[in-house]
Protein backbone atom coordinates (compact mmCIF):
# COMPACT_ATOMS: atom_id res chain seq x y z
CA UNK A 1 0.00 0.00 0.00
CA UNK A 2 1.10 3.54 -0.72
CA UNK A 3 0.87 4.61 2.91
CA UNK A 4 3.00 1.66 4.06
CA UNK A 5 6.16 2.65 2.23
CA UNK A 6 6.99 5.64 4.40
CA UNK A 7 7.39 7.97 1.44
CA UNK A 8 5.83 11.41 1.48
CA UNK A 9 3.21 11.37 -1.26
CA UNK A 10 1.43 14.45 -2.45
CA UNK A 11 -1.30 15.03 -4.98
CA UNK A 12 -1.20 18.36 -6.79
CA UNK A 13 -3.09 20.02 -9.57
CA UNK A 14 -1.14 19.52 -12.81
CA UNK A 15 1.27 22.38 -13.50
CA UNK A 16 4.08 23.27 -15.88
CA UNK A 17 6.61 22.08 -13.29
CA UNK A 18 5.47 18.46 -13.71
CA UNK A 19 7.45 16.46 -16.28
CA UNK A 20 4.97 14.40 -18.28
CA UNK A 21 7.31 13.29 -21.07
CA UNK A 22 8.49 10.02 -19.50
CA UNK A 23 5.12 8.89 -18.13
CA UNK A 24 4.19 5.35 -19.23
CA UNK A 25 1.25 3.45 -17.79
CA UNK A 26 1.27 0.76 -20.51
CA UNK A 27 -2.14 2.06 -21.70
CA UNK A 28 -1.29 4.17 -24.74
CA UNK A 29 -4.46 6.35 -24.81
CA UNK A 30 -3.94 7.30 -21.15
CA UNK A 31 -0.24 8.04 -21.74
CA UNK A 32 -0.93 10.12 -24.86
CA UNK A 33 -3.66 12.06 -23.08
CA UNK A 34 -1.38 12.88 -20.15
CA UNK A 35 1.59 13.90 -22.30
CA UNK A 36 -0.34 15.86 -24.95
CA UNK A 37 -3.86 16.82 -23.90
CA UNK A 38 -4.07 17.13 -20.09
CA UNK A 39 -2.53 20.60 -19.93
CA UNK A 40 -4.84 21.90 -22.64
CA UNK A 41 -7.90 20.44 -20.93
CA UNK A 42 -6.87 22.13 -17.69
CA UNK A 43 -6.39 25.52 -19.37
CA UNK A 44 -9.77 25.25 -21.12
CA UNK A 45 -11.56 24.05 -17.95
CA UNK A 46 -12.55 20.79 -19.61
CA UNK A 47 -10.96 18.64 -16.90
CA UNK A 48 -8.99 19.11 -13.71
CA UNK A 49 -5.90 16.88 -13.88
CA UNK A 50 -4.21 15.94 -10.60
CA UNK A 51 -0.81 14.29 -10.28
CA UNK A 52 0.71 12.04 -7.64
CA UNK A 53 4.22 13.36 -7.03
CA UNK A 54 6.94 11.36 -5.28
CA UNK A 55 9.49 12.98 -2.98
CA UNK A 56 12.01 13.22 -5.86
CA UNK A 57 9.50 15.10 -8.03
CA UNK A 58 8.64 12.12 -10.25
CA UNK A 59 5.03 11.92 -11.40
CA UNK A 60 3.85 8.45 -10.32
CA UNK A 61 0.29 8.77 -11.58
CA UNK A 62 -2.59 11.06 -12.40
CA UNK A 63 -6.35 11.36 -12.60
CA UNK A 64 -8.85 13.86 -13.98
CA UNK A 65 -12.13 15.15 -12.59
CA UNK A 66 -14.87 17.05 -14.38
CA UNK A 67 -18.60 17.61 -14.24
CA UNK A 68 -21.01 15.40 -16.10
CA UNK A 69 -24.66 14.42 -16.09
CA UNK A 70 -26.29 11.00 -16.12
CA UNK A 71 -29.58 10.14 -17.80
CA UNK A 72 -31.90 8.99 -15.05
CA UNK A 73 -33.06 6.11 -17.25
CA UNK A 74 -29.50 4.74 -17.51
CA UNK A 75 -29.27 4.02 -13.78
CA UNK A 76 -30.43 0.85 -12.03
CA UNK A 77 -34.09 0.99 -10.94
CA UNK A 78 -33.09 0.51 -7.28
CA UNK A 79 -31.02 3.72 -7.51
CA UNK A 80 -33.60 5.69 -9.50
CA UNK A 81 -36.27 5.14 -6.81
CA UNK A 82 -34.24 7.28 -4.41
CA UNK A 83 -33.75 10.21 -6.83
CA UNK A 84 -35.93 13.09 -7.99
CA UNK A 85 -37.45 12.59 -11.43
CA UNK A 86 -35.14 14.94 -13.33
CA UNK A 87 -34.17 13.70 -16.80
CA UNK A 88 -30.49 14.29 -15.97
CA UNK A 89 -28.77 14.07 -12.60
CA UNK A 90 -25.45 15.79 -11.86
CA UNK A 91 -22.37 13.67 -11.35
CA UNK A 92 -18.60 13.90 -11.16
CA UNK A 93 -16.63 12.20 -13.91
CA UNK A 94 -13.39 10.49 -12.95
CA UNK A 95 -12.30 10.65 -16.58
CA UNK A 96 -8.89 9.06 -16.40
CA UNK A 97 -6.72 7.40 -13.79
CA UNK A 98 -3.29 5.92 -14.52
CA UNK A 99 -0.13 4.92 -12.65
CA UNK A 100 3.31 4.88 -14.27
CA UNK A 101 4.30 1.25 -14.99
CA UNK A 102 7.49 1.65 -12.91
CA UNK A 103 5.32 2.55 -9.91
CA UNK A 104 2.56 -0.04 -10.33
CA UNK A 105 1.88 -2.57 -7.59
CA UNK A 106 2.56 -0.07 -4.79
CA UNK A 107 -1.03 0.91 -4.05
CA UNK A 108 -0.81 4.21 -5.88
CA UNK A 109 -3.96 3.52 -7.93
CA UNK A 110 -6.05 3.15 -4.78
CA UNK A 111 -4.30 6.19 -3.28
CA UNK A 112 -5.23 8.28 -6.34
CA UNK A 113 -8.78 6.96 -6.32
CA UNK A 114 -9.18 7.82 -2.62
CA UNK A 115 -7.86 11.33 -3.30
CA UNK A 116 -10.28 11.76 -6.21
CA UNK A 117 -13.23 10.54 -4.14
CA UNK A 118 -12.26 12.83 -1.27
CA UNK A 119 -12.07 15.86 -3.59
CA UNK A 120 -15.42 14.95 -5.16
CA UNK A 121 -17.21 14.51 -1.85
CA UNK A 122 -15.81 17.68 -0.33
CA UNK A 123 -16.77 19.79 -3.36
CA UNK A 124 -19.56 22.29 -2.87
CA UNK A 125 -20.90 21.50 -6.34
CA UNK A 126 -23.87 19.13 -6.32
CA UNK A 127 -23.10 15.63 -7.54
CA UNK A 128 -25.14 12.47 -7.10
CA UNK A 129 -22.24 10.07 -7.85
CA UNK A 130 -18.74 9.61 -9.19
CA UNK A 131 -18.86 8.01 -12.64
CA UNK A 132 -16.05 6.14 -14.45
CA UNK A 133 -15.69 4.57 -17.88
CA UNK A 134 -13.42 1.55 -17.44
CA UNK A 135 -10.95 1.34 -20.33
CA UNK A 136 -10.52 -2.43 -20.07
CA UNK A 137 -11.34 -5.46 -17.92
CA UNK A 138 -8.49 -4.74 -15.48
CA UNK A 139 -9.85 -1.26 -14.85
CA UNK A 140 -13.37 -2.66 -14.55
CA UNK A 141 -12.28 -5.16 -11.88
CA UNK A 142 -10.37 -2.40 -10.04
CA UNK A 143 -13.47 -0.18 -9.81
CA UNK A 144 -15.76 -3.06 -8.88
CA UNK A 145 -13.38 -3.97 -6.01
CA UNK A 146 -13.74 -0.36 -4.89
CA UNK A 147 -17.56 -0.69 -4.69
CA UNK A 148 -18.44 0.96 -8.00
CA UNK A 149 -21.65 -0.37 -9.56
CA UNK A 150 -22.13 -0.97 -13.29
CA UNK A 151 -24.77 0.82 -15.33
CA UNK A 152 -27.30 -1.86 -16.38
CA UNK A 153 -26.90 -1.41 -20.15
CA UNK A 154 -23.28 -0.18 -20.13
CA UNK A 155 -21.23 -2.62 -18.05
CA UNK A 156 -17.93 -0.77 -18.60
CA UNK A 157 -19.48 2.41 -17.20
CA UNK A 158 -19.67 2.37 -13.41
CA UNK A 159 -20.74 4.70 -10.62
CA UNK A 160 -20.48 5.06 -6.87
CA UNK A 161 -23.16 7.15 -5.14
CA UNK A 162 -21.90 10.19 -3.28
CA UNK A 163 -23.83 9.13 -0.16
CA UNK A 164 -21.73 5.94 -0.13
CA UNK A 165 -18.51 7.90 -0.69
CA UNK A 166 -19.38 10.25 2.17
CA UNK A 167 -19.39 7.27 4.55
CA UNK A 168 -15.76 6.54 3.63
CA UNK A 169 -14.58 9.84 5.05
CA UNK A 170 -16.63 10.02 8.28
Amino acid sequence: MADDIGEALRVEILGTQHDRSAFESSVEPLDRYFRVQAGQDARKNMAAPFVLVLSDGTVAGYYTLSSTAVNLGDLPEKTVRKLPRYPLVPATLLGRLAVDRRQQGKGYGRFLLADALFRAVRSEIASFAVVVDAKDENAHRFYERESFLPFPDQPMKLFRPMADIEQLFK
